[in-house]
């Protein structure tokens, strides 16, 4: 991939997009096309197809999606799955019919069965049922890898598939109610910690396992990929170490410098029971996960601070 070429990166202000950006920018990438959601609606058909037959980009990395937590996906599943649907589909189209030499889609590990074998492997897809709390977006996303396989065996673009773990670091949501476990427990312990809350509650019985993956991991990943390989096989990347959700707990809340009680609700769902990716794939390629839980707690928490005014 040139450096000079133009590069899309779709989704530039998330927390995958914005990683991106910051590892292509540090190797002297000065053609990025960033467009915000107010300047380009991606969901918008012809709004996509305007950009791609105008920009031209030689690259795209296919990060913009409609995200969220186990609240966000029960509670909004016809969105989930209309704007993701929407924004593969415009975008993948429009980079094939407008001449993009490469595009990278980004996958999610909620498209494996709810209760796959462990370590979970690439052929797992289709093997076993969805898990209920996030089955529209997860189908949305497989609907998304199938499509870049079919553009590839029909128009032969390359179009390739990378299927990250769960993702934390800076640029994440730290919505209330809507984000995902790091960001949601960040946020709460810092809270309760500068309003003298003795407790909180967290959602679940603290038992289901949780492989995380720093961003800028997964953006080193993910360009290391956009260098190294063109198969219709999607490709796993993951950390390849799990901690139970009332381990995180402990450690954000150490990290945050909460000293109250946490309290569990198990009368709220705890998700998939376990989620480990087997990330052979990419390591036999020679990539590895190097960014430690801890230390990406720390710099999710010091972004957290900076961007919300944080004490």
């Amino acid at each position: 991939m040139d450096m000079r070429a133009r590069i899309h990166v779709a989704g530039h202000r998330g927390l995958v997009g914005s990683a991106i950006v910051r590892r292509l920018q540090a190797e002297g990438a000065d053609n990025l096309l960033l467009r915000t959601r107010e300047e380009l609606d991606l969901t918008d058909q012809a709004a996509s197809e305007a950009f791609y037959a105008s920009e031209k980009p030689d690259y795209v990395f296919l990060c913009a999606a409609r995200v969220g937590g186990i609240h966000a996906n029960g509670s909004h599943p016809a969105q989930f799955i209309r704007d993701n649907l929407s924004i593969q589909t415009n975008v993948i189209h429009s980079a094939w019919k407008n001449g993009t030499k490469k595009l990278l889609f980004l996958g999610s590990s909620c498209i494996y069965p709810k209760f796959a074998a462990q370590p979970i492997g690439e052929d797992a897809l289709l093997t076993g049922a969805l898990e209920p709390t996030n089955q529209a977006y997860a189908i949305a996303k497989i609907a998304g890898l199938e499509m870049c396989r079919a553009y590839r065996v029909e128009h032969g673009f390359d179009a390739i598939v990378a299927m990250p773990t769960n993702l934390y670091g800076p640029g994440d949501n730290f919505h209330p109610q809507d984000s995902h476990v790091v960001p949601g427990l960040i946020r709460r312990f810092h809270d309760a910690k500068v309003a003298g809350i003795p407790e909180v509650t967290i959602w679940g019985t603290g038992t289901p396992l949780r492989e995380l993956l720093h961003a800028d991991d997964l953006a080193d990943a993910l360009v290391f990929l956009m260098r190294n390989y063109s198969d219709s096989e999607m490709v796993n990347i993951g950390s390849g170490e799990e901690t139970s959700i009332a381990a995180l707990a402990e450690l954000i809340a150490a990290v945050v410098g909460y000293r109250g009680v946490l309290r569990f609700d198990p009368s709220k769902p705890d998700g998939t029971p376990r989620k480990l990716l087997d990330s052979t794939r990419i390591e036999r390629m020679g990539w590895r996960a190097k960014i430690s839980l801890r230390d990406g707690i720390h710099s999710a928490l010091a972004d957290y601070a900076a961007r919300h005014g944080a004490r």
